[in-house]
């Protein structure tokens, strides 16, 4: 276990992992609440692995996740751990899949099963799924799936067990359905509370700007280019929007791809494969992914609109600054949002700084710096013969050097900022006077970010019970007149 949590580049325990794995070993219940983002997955896998008797054939733990996606990154998750400990066997069990699948491993009789609550009482009721030598049972996302409408799922799912079971729950809030759930289910539990615990909390600048509905694509595409992002998750309230900004990105040269309840599985999973790998840079996605998605290296987050929930801003958020690393989030806001804006800030008590989008003038500033860097790194690779020498006939044309450097300067300037709309002017927009504050500056942009050829994948919660849950929170788009109007008008030349 040590070479495989060493192999995932672990240095030390977070606070939810350093409490629970004890107090698991120990054969304690646990009721736990932390953020995303703090390891609770490797916080309850751990033990049960351990405690798992490999040389029986019967499934002794099972993990319900809200999601198919969480159950393949939970799964995941298992088998990197399970890295040296090939006489365990995990399956993943989830609506989308071909059951045919699901029933020759389940004939295999694996030790540990994850699952979402849908197609694990499909296997219960078909036969295929027998737990009554179960020991662990986790209910991850716990909350979530009580959103969800899984409460009498997991009731069934929980009656199916043996009682003197091991029952292990992590909620990001406590809401007292699940109080009581846990009362009628769980012995004496230990509860593990880090949500409180600011050494935890994720390093996330928060930035707001204020501005008109048509600039949010031109202001989108600045901060990337500005902060160098190379990975960025971007939030929009329904799908058709998720469309309509991917195919934008796109027409600007990023690689972008959407994540929604319109997808099939296969489009999800090579899109997440993709999002993980680096090879998609943008991933535009509505509020289902904001609990699906564990990607550690996520740089910064875009509350393209702001959430309807309040509650859905900090689980947007909590998917940068993860790992201990450091992370930046961006929020849209159009006329009266500020004060839904200011509700937000009331509620979780933090401060959103404003600022002001950037301008062409501040985007050339930061890519002359990366030009700099460039012509460094080329000056000390040599191999210029060639290229001295076309110089020089150039200055033998009476040419002067000085123009020639700041010629070629301006024509790599002007290439990057073709996509650029330089009339929009983003500073005339406020609800209210602001001063405004000094931005800050990433670095600029590599010439080779913008390429080709791009695809686009989904993303579905899958098994929700409650209609139109796959339209979004609100269901299906209803503001269709504002929405089907196109962003970007062609700009004459």
């Amino acid at each position: 276990m040590l070479r495989a949590v060493v192999d995932m580049g672990f240095e030390e325990t977070t606070h939810i992992q350093s409490e629970t794995i004890p107090t698991l070993m120990e054969g304690k219940d646990v009721i736990g609440q932390a953020q995303t983002g703090t390891g609770k997955t490797a916080a309850y896998a751990i033990p049960i692995i351990e405690n798992i008797a490999n040389d029986v054939e019967y499934i002794q733990a099972i993990v319900m996740c809200p999601t198919r996606e969480l159950v393949i990154q939970v799964s995941d998750e298992f088998q990197k751990l399970l890295k040296y400990k090939s006489n365990i066997t995990v399956v993943p069990i989830y609506g989308g899949q071909e059951i045919g699948r699901q029933l020759k491993a389940l004939k295999k009789n694996p030790h540990i099963i994850i699952g979402t609550p849908g197609r694990t009482i499909d296997h219960i009721k078909r036969g295929t799924l027998k737990l009554e030598s179960v020991k662990f049972v986790v209910l991850d996302e716990a909350d979530e799936m009580l959103d969800m409408g899984f409460k009498d799922d997991i009731e069934l799912i929980l009656a199916k067990t043996p009682k003197a079971r091991q029952t292990i729950m992590f909620s990001a809030t406590m809401p007292e359905e699940i109080t009581r759930i846990m009362k009628r289910h769980q012995n004496q539990p230990k509860r593990i509370d880090v949500t409180q615990k600011k050494i935890d909390s994720p390093k996330i600048e928060q930035i707001y700007f204020e501005l008109q509905e048509k600039t949010k694509p031109e202001a989108l595409a600045r901060l990337l280019d500005l902060h160098n992002i190379k990975l960025a998750l971007v939030f929009c309230n329904t799908r058709r929007k998720v469309d309509t900004l991917v195919e934008v990105l796109k027409s600007r040269g990023y690689f972008a791809e959407g994540l929604h309840g319109e997808m099939n599985q296969n489009q999800r999973e090579r899109m997440m494969n993709n999002f993980r790998n680096g090879s998609t840079e943008i991933l535009v996605a509505t509020d289902v992914a904001a609990r699906g998605i564990d990607v550690n290296d996520v740089e910064a987050v875009f509350n393209y609109d702001l959430p309807g929930d309040d509650e859905d801003y900090i689980h947007r958020i909590g998917r940068t600054g993860r790992a201990g690393k450091s992370g930046i989030a961006f929020t849209f806001i159009v006329g009266k949002e500020i004060y839904n804006m200011r509700r937000i800030e009331r509620l979780n008590e933090t401060k959103i700084k404003r600022s002001m989008i950037p301008t062409i003038d501040d985007l050339d500033e930061s890519r002359l710096e990366a030009i700099k860097n460039m012509i460094s790194a080329t000056i000390d690779k040599g191999h210029l013969s060639k290229f001295i020498n076309y110089i020089e006939t150039l200055v033998d044309e009476e040419f002067v050097t000085m123009d020639i450097a700041a010629a070629l300067l301006k024509i790599t300037l002007d290439r990057k900022n073709e996509s650029y709309d330089n009339s929009m002017n983003f500073h005339d927009y406020s609800f209210q006077e602001t001063p405004k504050e000094n931005f800050k500056r990433g670095k600029g942009r590599s010439s080779g970010r913008r390429k080709g050829n791009f695809r686009s994948g989904g993303f579905d919660r899958g098994e929700s019970k409650k209609s139109g849950y796959n339209h979004g929170k609100f269901g299906k788009d209803k503001h269709k007149s504002k929405e089907n109007k196109p962003w970007n008008k062609k700009r004459s030349k």
